[in-house]
């Protein structure tokens, strides 16, 4: 992308989402197969909705966690490009006698990320954008989420996805992925990477406070379990927003340690990016003793500090 600034619209920021990959799920039984193996409420998705989940193991760790919208019939899960082939070829393995393709899509979209108050430019760049948080609108060649707090992200085809691109970066500033990934991290959206498949449950990443879990559905693999943590109020560890001071970058998967656990790992790194004011921001899974207590470290009890900030929703 263009590395040129508007001059009237300096906070609006656009950033090529290079990273992540894209699963279509298509056929008559996409939606009934989708519905029995992730975590989120699949039969009632509106075609102009999206809504983030999880893909466990039948022990209710999660493998996947995804951002999944409709386009008319068809399904699309987005989730990291690694995780693309592998999370593929484990749904495809439970397709059986159903109506279902999966296909890595990766290569046919181009995934555009928008940050700011940015109703008009997308309208402009795409023909139409949505205006409540998590509706999709369809547009030929495209497709565009509104997601939390205030951004947008448009899905292209790679023929249409050089003029949008060209009209977003005459009304916005172009910045690296990882700008994008700070903002996931600001709004307490937790990306799980090959480095913490199968260490958590849904709810210890706050995949229940985001809607990406469904209690009053039927079954799917971890089910069992991820409904009686809920209904026995047995989450120990919650996912929280921090800031670690210093150049080194954390990463997915380090353990974290307190005081009240001695050489015992307190919590785990889930995210990290470098903040645009200095150090990292990373969303983290920590033992909520510990995390009330403000004494958490980074990698060893005499490691960087953890600065608790405010997530967005209310855990």
């Amino acid at each position: 992308m263009s590395s040129s600034a508007s001059e009237n619209q300096p906070q609006l920021r656009v950033c090529d989402l290079t990273r992540a990959g894209l699963i279509r799920v298509s056929g008559a039984d996409a939606r009934a197969f989708l519905h029995g193996q992730l975590s989120c409420e699949v039969n009632a998705l509106a075609p102009d909705r999206s809504t983030y989940g999880a893909y466990c193991t039948a022990k209710g760790r999660v493998l996947a966690s995804f951002l999944l919208w409709r386009s008319g019939e068809d399904f699309f899960l987005q989730l990291p490009l690694p995780l693309v082939e592998p999370i593929r070829k484990r749904l495809a393995a439970y397709v059986l006698r159903s109506k279902v393709t999966l296909a890595d899509a990766s290569a046919d979209w181009t995934c555009i990320g928008i940050a700011g108050a940015a109703a008009e430019l997308v309208q402009h760049a795409a023909g139409r954008g949505p205006r409540a948080i998590h509706e999709v609108a369809i547009v030929p060649d495209a497709m565009v989420l509104r997601l939390p707090p205030d951004r947008y992200e448009i899905v292209a085809t790679r023929k249409k996805a050089p003029a949008i691109v060209e009209a977003l970066t005459h009304g916005a500033r172009s910045l690296d992925p990882e700008y994008w990934e700070w903002l996931e991290i600001r709004a307490g959206i937790p990306v799980i990477t090959t480095a913490t498949q199968e260490e958590f449950v849904p709810q210890m990443v706050n995949l229940d406070l985001i809607g990406g879990v469904s209690f009053t559905k039927g079954c799917y693999p971890g089910q069992e379990i991820v409904a009686r943590t809920h209904h026995l109020g047995r989450v120990k560890q919650r996912m929280y927003l921090a800031h670690v001071a210093g150049e080194e970058r954390p990463g997915p998967g380090d353990k974290l340690y307190s005081p009240d656990l001695g050489e015992q790992a307190s919590g785990t790194i889930v995210n990290a990016a470098r903040a645009p004011d200095g150090g990292h921001d990373v969303l983290a899974v920590i033992q909520i003793a510990s995390a009330e207590s403000g004494n958490v470290h980074w990698k060893a009890l005499d490691g960087p500090v953890l600065q608790r900030q405010l997530l967005p929703y209310p855990l």
